[in-house]
């Protein structure tokens, strides 16, 4: 390998927003994260429920088919 051209390899701190801290080797010195498993719905197995109902319901009004007056 050619001398030089590779980034520099060294530990770094991942923080997210719920304050979960990890350590870890990266190029990238520190990184900023919005979610992690510790605080993801996925692994804690608590899920936020939203009004899907009122999205798709408001998605179809939007978007529906005009009837076309001859």
């Amino acid at each position: 390998m050619k001398d030089g051209i590779h980034p520099k390899y060294a530990p770094a701190t991942i923080k997210c927003a719920c304050g979960a801290e990890y350590r870890v080797g990266s190029t990238a010195r520190d990184i900023h994260i919005g979610i992690c498993a510790a605080c993801h719905p996925f692994f804690t197995g608590k899920q936020k429920y939203v009004d899907a109902a009122g999205r798709v319901e408001k998605f179809k009004k939007r978007y529906a088919k005009k009837a076309v007056v001859a």
